[in-house]
């Protein structure tokens, strides 16, 4: 493929990668999780997550990627012999039709917050209740759900349309930067403000006697989530790859990046939320029902506020335009459609499989599929079943049916020590799978309990 587009530069890829690993998993889900689960402790088994499961899986995707030059379900095709193997493909970039349908509702939401903050309707909440009131009535609301899902969706769309030197790359280059100075800012405004001190030593001193088997299981989860992987993602854009680009020093760079973020984040909210005496164990509701609080109560809150939600909505952006580039990708490549009428159809079909989820906190609120509402339904497929399953698969493919021995050569401009391409081997054919498979069944067994009792 002569004329495929590559990236402009080593640092345009890895600001890109890096915007579409760094999501709302790290702002919005990592806090609350780490907060659920001890703090410190739980960040500890994080990073050994992200260096045992995430990073061999984000090599072993940018290596398909370029080795092959091709969407995920070309990719397969090539490395699998044009066999049953392409259903990982398939899988890949359904997956990424599936998530961002309900994610683009999420961001939509990070939209409209930043609209109440600007306006001030959300100023002056000292009450986590109140706010917490104010969101559902937000988020209930199906014309304002609608909106902004539809305003996310658009400028997705407007930035994939522009291709990958001039669109992802262009304004990753401008929002990843963007998004480390609000942290930033957000940090410093948090841990000089009186009890700050208490959050900080939340999120720095381990307690280890708070970690359970779910807790292993959770940051495990958010390991492989939380980089994107699974989805094709990394596959996509791992095949604008050039030879010249060294994949082993861009994914560590990439998991730097996506980790630092996780990390600043909590830097960023538990300062803050102690400092307020607020609980950090609020829950997936910790940023919009507690932040709102938060800011409420310290000076120049709304600015900073404003900050807060702009940041969210960047993190949601870089995501959201990956996730769209896998659907694209696929249709361009396969399908021989022009870049342009792809983004426009795909896109338009993404944003109206969405409607449902963006319904499904109001009027489609008692609409279920298998006892989930349309948004947790999907949201739970996906993540529960379909990342899980293609990454095993991935590994799989890659370790045992294509064979390393024929994609190991593309790691030689990154090293000449054999034994860390030959421990990434291992890691790839033997510790990933089982992972991934313990992981998959873990997530998963409740279901499977429920399904034997109905049965019997």
């Amino acid at each position: 493929m002569a004329n495929r587009e590559h990236w402009g530069s080593k640092m345009g890829f890895v600001l890109a990668a890096a915007g579409s690993a760094i999501g709302l998993g790290n702002v919005w889900k990592f806090p609350y999780v780490t907060g659920s689960n001890g703090g410190a402790a739980f960040v500890f088994i994080y990073l050994i997550s992200v260096v045992i499961l995430g990073l061999p899986i984000m090599i072993a995707e940018l290596v398909i990627g370029r080795h092959t030059e091709k969407d995920p379900v070309g990719a397969f095709k090539q490395i699998a012999g044009g066999t049953t193997w392409e259903f990982v493909g398939y899988l890949g970039v359904l997956s990424g039709f599936f998530i961002l349908s309900f994610y683009s509702v999420v961001g939509g939401w990070t939209i409209g917050y930043i609209v109440k903050s600007i306006t001030g309707s959300i100023a002056g909440l000292h009450d986590t209740a109140q706010a917490s009131e104010i969101f559902k009535q937000y988020v209930a609301n199906p014309y304002l759900s609608i909106l902004y899902h539809v305003l996310f969706m658009a400028s997705c769309m407007y930035i994939v349309i522009k291709g990958i030197k001039n669109g992802i790359e262009k304004w990753s280059k401008i929002l990843m930067p963007l998004l480390f100075v609000i942290l930033i800012a957000l940090i410093v405004r948090g841990i000089t403000m009186e009890g700050s001190l208490e959050g900080i030593i939340f999120f720095l001193n381990p307690d280890f006697s708070k970690i359970t088997l779910n807790s292993i299981l959770s940051a495990l989860g958010q390991s492989f989530f939380s980089l994107s992987l699974g989805m094709g993602a990394m596959i996509t854009y791992g095949s604008y790859l050039s030879r010249e680009d060294k994949i082993l020093h861009s994914a560590l760079w990439i998991v730097l990046l996506d980790t630092l973020v996780a990390i600043l984040a909590g830097f960023a909210i538990f300062p803050s939320v102690f400092a307020m005496s607020l609980s950090p164990q609020e829950g997936p509701g910790l940023i919009f029902h507690v932040i709102p609080a938060v800011f409420a109560r310290m000076p120049l809150g709304q600015f900073f506020e404003v900050l807060f939600f702009v940041l969210l909505f960047i993190a949601a952006l870089t995501s959201g335009i990956s996730l769209l580039e896998v659907v694209v990708a696929y249709i361009t490549d396969e399908k021989g459609w022009s870049r342009r009428k792809a983004v426009l159809v795909m896109g338009s079909i993404i944003t109206l499989l969405g409607i449902p989820s963006a319904l499904s906190f109001g009027v489609m609120g008692n609409v279920t599929i298998l006892g989930n509402t349309f948004f947790d339904f999907m949201d739970k497929l996906t993540s529960n079943y379909m990342l899980p399953i293609g990454g095993f698969f991935i590994a799989i493919c890659l370790g045992w049916k294509y064979g390393l021995e024929n994609t190991i050569h593309e790691l030689d401009p990154d090293t000449r020590f054999i034994s860390l391409k030959e421990l990434w081997a291992f890691m790839i054919k033997f510790v990933s799978p089982f992972i991934l498979f313990v992981v998959f069944f873990m997530l998963i067994k409740d279901d499977i309990v429920a399904l034997l009792q109905k049965v019997f």
